[in-house]
């Protein structure tokens, strides 16, 4: 009977020198009727077929196929071992992201006024707080941003602390100027093979192209996913909705990154 083993974090892949764990992974293909070496500890040629193959035949716990590229990421190990081998983070890294989150989630009633308008009572406090002209045509007032600048600036007041955060409405420029206030930044990429990276409190990235992009917070982490909150969004996880959600996305389609402040 094959032990269930609890996501290492990383992605396993060909090459792996934990030799346990590549074990683990080819004892429960074999257990599930795939063709893999005897339990060699080696991931070479075989054993990428083999998770291939299982790959092409699964599917992840939203119902989405896997990517069948023969490494064992989180959603390709919940479906191995199950849902429950990959735990979920929820803690904060210190208390500040705990009342952070806690900010965040105290606005998850705000909605536009009129509908897609990037405007109503709460919009309009995120947008002025970043220097935001309200006059502004609704499509060049995109507020995601603003709303995650907002809620730092909150925090930190009740805390007797200047806020640490870049005070912008754009995405992509906070990312660029971030560094510059002490913050770190982890890449999508890495952050995808290695989830451990990836803390509650973090604000996540997204890039679009044409200077276009979506952020929001990072309430938790499950195996491949994450648990945000984010404004400027809907059920549809698009850039361009009508509120303030929780949500649940993938890893990978966070492809800017994360951002996390030392405080």
């Amino acid at each position: 009977m094959t032990t269930t083993r609890t996501y290492p974090g990383r992605t396993i892949k060909a090459g792996e020198t934990d030799a346990a764990m590549v074990r683990a992974v080819q004892a429960r293909l074999k257990a599930l009727a795939y063709t893999v070496p005897a339990e060699s500890g080696v991931f070479g040629p075989e054993t990428v077929a083999a998770v291939k193959l299982f790959q092409a035949q699964h599917v992840d716990r939203l119902g989405q196929p896997l990517k069948a590229d023969g490494k064992v990421g989180p959603h390709t190990w919940a479906a191995l071992f199950g849902d429950h081998a990959v735990p979920e983070t929820t803690r904060p890294s210190s208390p500040f992201f705990a009342a952070l989150l806690e900010k965040a989630r105290s606005q998850l009633h705000v909605r536009e006024v009129p509908v897609n308008s990037n405007s109503g009572p709460e919009v309009d406090r995120y947008l002025s707080r970043v220097g935001v002209s309200l006059t502004l045509p609704a499509r060049s007032k995109p507020w995601c941003c603003a709303f995650v600048y907002w809620c730092f600036d909150e925090v930190a007041t009740a805390h007797g602390l200047a806020n640490p955060m870049v005070r912008t409405a754009g995405c992509l420029d906070h990312w660029n100027r971030a560094v510059s206030r002490g913050a770190t930044r982890v890449v999508g990429s890495r952050a995808a093979a290695d989830p451990a990276l990836i803390v509650p409190g973090m604000v996540f990235v997204m890039d679009y192209g044409a200077g276009k992009g979506h952020t929001g917070f990072v309430q938790g982490v499950e195996g491949g996913f994450i648990h945000t909150i984010e404004g400027n969004t809907d059920a549809s996880r698009t850039r361009e909705g009508g509120g303030v959600y929780e949500l649940r996305r993938k890893l990978s389609a966070i492809n800017k990154g994360y951002i996390a402040y030392p405080l």
